[in-house]
């Protein structure tokens, strides 16, 4: 599911990023990157889909939660997912350039598990599609 949000980033323009949140074994929010579309450079799949959770659950904590997403989160993502005390974090292609564990990986709650690599082909193919059209 949030490899088919990436894929509606990617044909509206957007960087191809993804992310579903499950609770309880319900899809509870859903959401891709919309930075070009809210000129927002915080607008991030993961802001977006955090955002859609809490509101869905009526609270600011994750914690029974996971989200799945198909890059690796940013550090400023990753914080917002250690302020929300996700449960679970699970995601594809890993970001060798910004991702949060190069630069920040104690950003996420102690208590967090990471699940990475899920599905990282497609994920990754499909980051690096969008950018070769770009160039």
């Amino acid at each position: 599911m949030a490899l088919q949000e990436a894929q509606a980033a990617f044909e509206a323009g957007e960087v191809p990023v993804g992310a579903v949140v499950v609770c309880q074994n319900r899809i509870i929010a859903r959401a891709h990157n919309l930075t070009e579309t809210l000129t927002d450079v915080t607008a991030h799949a993961e802001m977006q889909a955090i955002t859609a959770a809490s509101s869905m659950l009526g609270g600011k904590y994750l914690n029974d939660c996971t989200l799945y997403v198909t890059v690796e989160p940013c550090v400023m993502c990753a914080g917002a997912i250690g302020w929300a005390q996700l449960g679970r974090l699970v995601y594809g292609a890993a970001d060798e350039k910004r991702g949060y564990s190069l630069f920040a990986p104690k950003a996420l709650h102690p208590k967090t598990i990471v699940v990475s690599g899920v599905m990282s082909e497609a994920c990754g193919e499909l980051m690096k599609r969008f950018f070769a059209s770009k160039r």
